[in-house]
């Protein structure tokens, strides 16, 4: 399982082909906000996302559904919920499910949040 950095993460709104998660539930992201270009699928239903068809997927989350191969990154507030996403979507067969381990403190602490 790879880690993702907070470097890679800053850098991803020149990657749009890559995707990051936001597992945490709507109620911390309302008290936060959230990582540009990151999108909201809450820890308990991101198996079910991760399997909606491509059009379900896009008219849900406003975003091109992740294939197999594409990279996604999942983070929460402090990487363990991430983690527990990224180890369902590598056992959903994506190849390419990492975990941005400092998630929002770190990405909080490094954007003077």
């Amino acid at each position: 399982m790879s880690i993702a950095t907070y470097e890679e993460v800053l850098d991803l709104p020149n990657h749009p082909e890559k995707l990051l998660i936001d597992v945490r539930g709507a109620d911390e992201l309302a008290e936060t906000g959230q990582i540009p270009t990151s999108i909201n699928i809450p820890l308990p239903t991101v198996e079910q996302a991760l399997q909606l068809s491509d059009d379900e997927f896009k008219a849900k989350y406003g975003r091109t559904k992740p294939n197999p191969e594409t990279e996604v990154i999942f983070h929460c507030k402090l990487g363990g919920r991430a983690q527990k996403a990224a180890d369902m979507a590598t056992g959903l067969g994506f190849k390419n499910a990492r975990n941005y381990k400092g998630s929002w403190t770190e990405w909080a602490a490094k954007q003077g949040k």
